[in-house]
């Protein structure tokens, strides 16, 4: 066994209606006064109605950000922090996705009274310094595990992201309620939990820092995801399979803040970038082609991966045949869940792979965790095959 560190959110509370106990457990903390950082799409469709009145009844000053957009660039995130000075927050709440999460983690930390550092500084691995705001994540989609991860991307430019990663970034508290996550659509559902699926999938072949316990949570993520995507797409007012897909993203987020993805991920960044294809479905458009890439180096790895995903499903017990069995598998899950298949389905023009494939090979960050090299024309030959 290689020596590995592992670290996570201090708690969790995995508990359909547990929103509505959000402001006590912020007085629990001894907030004074909150910022909740969300998108204007939570405040519209009233997602927060139910957890707003407890604010009241515990006499917590409470202010709403909710002009975060996918993909958040550096004025929303500015924007944010100035909102949590001026209300003096001692407390940020993350409420809604991926990108609402990940700017609730840069305004705990920017807007936390002595921090010296400027967004600019913080970019990178290790960069961000002193202390940060109490930090709550509640997400409402069962995708990107973002409360328990210790990583915040900010769109840079046209087409430009960076990252910020540091342990500061991990909150204090995960809270996930199914009931949050009742009235997604079956798109939005389908495309978020096949995301989940990605991270489990890269966190169990991951090159550098692959480890048991990052194997046992990407191992019963996919479990979780495999038996309940179905259901959560397909019937979505089912709070079982919500909840279910709201763990299983939750534990391959925390497996693959550990063991980072890879490739898969790299490619699908140049897809939201230029096209702003949502970060689901972009992994999902390129997932069987990057594992079928994949499959020389990771053949064993992906073959204990078959029986998780498949089941009873599994064509042949023949152990030599699980890998493809399981590319099959995720190369057809798309179109059953009713997301686009191919990336000419999703406004990719074909002049443009050629750029897409220098612009995935920025993401070295992420192609060193690969289970095989990926070269330009590596990357190129793989967006023409998900063309």
């Amino acid at each position: 066994m290689h020596p590995f560190s592992f670290a996570t959110t201090a708690q969790l509370i995995c508990e359909t209606g547990s929103s509505r106990r959000l402001a006590g457990l912020c007085k629990e903390r001894g907030a004074r006064s909150v910022l909740v950082v969300t998108d204007s799409g939570i405040t519209r469709f009233g997602l927060l109605d139910e957890v707003l009145p407890g604010f009241e009844h515990e006499g917590l000053p409470v202010a709403i950000y909710d002009q975060v957009l996918a993909d958040p660039p550096e004025n929303i995130v500015l924007a944010a922090v100035e909102q949590a000075k001026s209300v003096k927050a001692d407390l940020v709440i993350g409420f809604g996705g991926g990108s609402s999460m990940d700017v609730a983690k840069l305004v705990a930390l920017l807007a936390h009274p002595e921090c010296a550092q400027s967004l600019a500084d913080i970019y990178g691995v290790g960069n961000a310094r002193g202390q940060r705001l109490p930090l709550i994540q509640v997400p409402t989609t069962a995708g990107t595990g973002s409360e328990v991860t210790q990583i915040a991307i900010v769109t840079t430019g046209a087409t430009t992201k960076m990252g910020v990663v540091s342990p500061l970034l991990l909150p204090d508290l995960a809270l996930l309620d199914a009931d949050l996550t009742l009235g997604l659509p079956p798109a939005v559902t389908a495309a978020t939990g096949i995301d989940a699926m990605v991270h489990a999938i890269e966190a169990y072949t991951s090159a550098l820092k692959k480890n048991p316990l990052s194997d046992l949570l990407a191992r019963e993520a996919l479990r979780l995801l495999s038996a309940n995507l179905h259901e959560a797409v397909h019937n979505g007012s089912n709070r079982e399979a919500r909840q279910a897909m709201l763990l299983g993203a939750c534990l391959a987020g925390q497996a693959f803040a550990n063991a980072p993805v890879a490739a898969v991920h790299a490619l699908a960044y140049p897809l939201g970038g230029n096209f702003h294809i949502p970060h689901g479905l972009s992994n999902a458009l390129v997932l069987p082609h990057v594992l079928r890439f994949n499959v020389s180096a990771a053949n064993t790895h992906y073959g204990e991966l078959a029986p998780i995903v498949l089941g009873d499903r599994l064509r042949s017990a023949d152990p030599a045949t699980f890998a493809e069995q399981l590319i099959e598998e995720l190369g057809e899950l798309s179109g059953r869940m009713g997301l686009p298949t191919r990336l000419r389905d999703a406004g990719v023009p074909e002049d443009m792979l050629p750029q897409l494939a220098k612009e995935a090979m920025l993401q070295q960050r992420l192609l060193v965790n690969n289970p095989r090299e990926v070269t330009e024309a590596d990357a190129l030959a793989i967006y023409r095959a998900a063309y």
